[in-house]
């Protein structure tokens, strides 16, 4: 597939959004409700305050995910998924599925013992 059809296939486009580590991570979280920055990062585990800025601002350039300022002291700051980025819930939920019977269950063949 050329450079000019990857830019026109939806699946590839789809992949470039999403496949950044973290990314469907962030989205997963969010399909539960909006949540703060500080309760992002406590429940992706791993993820250093940086990674997970750059995440969230790319996200919300995509308009996967939109930033609401409530104008509190202290500033609160929450992130909640978009109609764009609830569209991709079942995408996240599918790959729950997937691995949940592939790479999680009984079915996984372990490697052998060397």
């Amino acid at each position: 597939m050329s450079a000019a059809s990857n830019a026109s296939c939806p699946v590839c486009r789809t992949a470039e959004v999403v496949c950044g580590k973290w990314t469907l991570l962030v989205i997963r979280d969010l399909a539960e409700g909006a949540s703060r920055f500080c309760e992002l990062e406590r429940s992706l585990e791993g993820i250093s305050p940086r990674t997970l800025s750059l995440r969230l601002r790319a996200l919300e350039e995509e308009g996967i995910v939109e930033r609401h300022t409530y104008p509190e002291v202290p500033p609160r700051v929450e992130y909640a998924l978009t109609e764009k980025g609830e569209a991709l819930v079942p995408l996240v939920e599918d790959m729950r599925r997937y691995g949940t019977r592939w790479l999680l269950g009984d079915s996984v063949a372990l490697p052998a013992a060397v």
